[in-house]
């Protein structure tokens, strides 16, 4: 009795584990190191910490992808934080591919049912063969008992000069790889719900966002999440983004604020999305954390259109 009893209760947070609505997000929080490394010799403070939770906390996303986060004992630590002040992810995943200072990962309040971490990824360029430097986190993440969708994390390469080849070639490459993920998870399955999400670090018009959003039929949608500020009226000529207030990066050396993180969705993803429920937070001293501002949007698990 006491044995089916504990079996009950679990089924029962299994079930409450999952929502009719939920919220994604992506947050690039600016070198979140544990530790120094060959070339970046600053760990995240703990004031600068506190900002991160503070802003999480805040958009309380259900799953939420981070750019820019160091060890896997760096991202532990995030998590158990947010959990002792109220904010649980039970579910993660760490990549790390070429770059051995940053990384990609996942925190989840929904089970990750599939992995498949991209860290060998490459491209050629003037003849010559690159590594895509983060790699790609790729999850299935199961939201309902019914719903499940593909999500897939980048951080392409940064306008960081090299040595190497022209930084905005190499960004180029980094997408087209994007890119062919994509499409190869639609050629599988034409309906497959998918959200590309990440710091892009580039503009909307640029080359490697026109070729990660692509077109057609297998064109992704941009949610194009903005500050709740009333602001909603388009510009001219009427086909313009609306004038709300989009930046996500601040680059204090131009003293230039940009849209450069993004939240995309597969064809057959859009109908679940909730454009009301998709934003940029607001936070006060936002960048004492990162020099990005996360990027929500929200979902539902019954379609909308």
């Amino acid at each position: 009795m006491i044995r089916r009893l504990a079996l009950l209760i679990l089924l029962l947070a299994d079930l409450n584990s999952f929502a009719d609505t939920f919220r994604v997000a992506t947050y690039n929080v600016e070198n979140y190191l544990d530790q120094p490394t060959a070339s970046r010799s600053q760990v995240k403070t703990a004031e600068a910490k506190a900002k991160i939770r503070e802003t999480i906390r805040a958009i309380n996303p259900d799953v939420l992808a981070l750019e820019e986060m160091g060890t896997t004992n760096a991202l532990l630590e995030l998590r158990a934080s947010l959990k002792a002040e109220g904010l649980d992810f039970p579910f993660w995943e760490h990549v790390q591919s070429f770059d051995t200072n940053i990384h990609l990962a996942v925190l989840s309040k929904f089970p990750i049912v599939a992995r498949r971490p991209h860290t060998n990824e490459s491209y050629l360029l003037d003849g010559k063969r690159f590594q895509v430097k983060r790699g790609f986190a790729e999850v299935d993440i199961q939201s309902a008992t019914n719903f499940t969708f593909t999500l897939i994390a980048a951080h392409l390469k940064s306008h960081l000069i090299t040595p190497d080849a022209d930084e905005a070639e190499e960004r180029l490459g980094e997408a087209k790889v994007l890119r062919n993920l994509v499409d190869a998870r639609l050629a599988q399955n034409p309906e497959a719900r998918l959200i590309v999400l990440g710091d892009f670090n580039d503009e909307k018009d640029s080359s490697a966002i026109r070729q990660i959003i692509g077109h057609g039929k297998t064109k992704l949608f941009d949610t194009r999440p903005a500050e709740r500020n009333g602001d909603n009226a388009h510009g001219e000529p009427p086909y313009f983004e609306p004038r709300n207030v989009s930046w996500t990066y601040y680059f204090g050396k131009n003293d230039t604020y940009s849209r450069i993180d993004y939240i995309l969705l597969s064809p057959a993803m859009k109908p679940f999305w909730l454009a009301h429920e998709s934003f940029i937070p607001v936070i006060a001293n936002w960048g004492v954390g990162s020099d990005h501002r996360p990027v929500v949007a929200g979902f539902t698990t019954k379609p909308n259109e």
